[in-house]
């Protein structure tokens, strides 16, 4: 099956919002991957480490309330 990577993320960084505390920290159990790409289009801080969470920086954290929003709320 050819997966779109890109809708993948976007479903991902969405459901970071859903965990969000801190104002800008999200619990990292999303797929190492997935982190990975996130990180590289600057949504993320860098997931390597040992701490459970992972900081979204400010355009991360904008993208992720509108995505959470677009695609999981009532209409």
């Amino acid at each position: 099956m050819d997966i779109d990577e890109d809708k993948i993320d976007e479903a991902a960084l969405a459901l970071m919002y859903l965990t969000l505390h801190d104002h800008y920290r999200a619990w990292k159990q999303i797929d190492w991957e997935v982190t990975n790409r996130l990180h590289e289009k600057g949504l993320i801080c860098d997931p390597v480490g040992k701490t459970k969470s992972v900081v979204l920086t400010d355009e991360g954290l904008k993208q992720s309330e509108m995505l959470f929003n677009k695609l999981f709320a009532k209409k």
